[in-house]
């Protein structure tokens, strides 16, 4: 199954469920967050300072199939699904995605779900599939317990989810605009790169932190 069959129907969806959150969602708020995170150089840091860039970018939600270059492939700027944000924002920091998980399903192609019926690696989209990602992440020790406790999620941190029953989800936590105890995360359901309030909305399936 292509992207673009569950990317689709995850838009249709979720306009829904954004058309009921909170409308608060500004650059302005962004960067409240940031003046928020530490003054340190750490890499979290400078990750969670990137997913905040990302929500001044305007990007329209299109799962499509596109034929990459490699490495260092993008669908165009303007466009995407929750999982070209998190790429984004790792390549802001130097780090390729598209390049590290094809690579790693190089080498254990067997350990990567197969949902999709593929037999080989596809460096166009793999890096593009949330399970691809979780599975990514497991195998490079970066994954966390998953909790219900706020403070368990620091800025930088990913968590991945299900919505709409069985659609899988990624975003990145950040800090709330005031700086408070409970995060919130920068993330694309469906409208572009958003940051809003919504860690736990969702049943949360996944929990990562990844440095490299």
């Amino acid at each position: 199954m292509k992207l673009r069959f569950w990317g689709s129907f995850l838009f249709v969806c979720l306009t829904a469920f954004h058309s009921g959150c909170q409308a608060q969602n500004t650059a302005a708020l962004a960067e409240a967050a940031r003046m928020h995170l530490p003054t340190d150089s750490s890499f979290a840091t400078k990750l969670a300072a990137a997913a905040l860039d990302r929500t001044q970018c305007s990007v329209r939600y299109d799962p499509a199939y596109l034929s990459l270059r490699y490495p260092g492939g993008d669908v165009p700027a303007d466009t995407g699904v929750c999982t070209d944000e998190v790429i984004r924002a790792y390549r802001a920091l130097g780090h390729d995605l598209q390049k590290l998980v094809h690579e790693d399903m190089g080498r254990a192609f067997s350990a990567y779900p197969k949902n999709w019926g593929l037999n080989k690696t596809d460096k166009n989209i793999d890096h593009r599939r949330v399970p691809n990602l979780q599975t990514f992440f497991k195998r490079q020790g970066a994954a966390l317990p998953v909790t219900r406790n706020a403070e368990d999620y620091l800025p930088g941190d990913l968590i991945t989810c299900t919505v709409a029953g069985k659609l899988p989800h990624i975003a990145m936590v950040v800090l709330a605009p005031d700086g408070g105890r409970r995060p919130w995360i920068v993330h694309n359901i469906g409208q572009g790169p958003q940051f809003e309030d919504r860690l736990f909305e969702f049943p949360l399936t996944g929990h990562y932190r990844f440095h490299p």
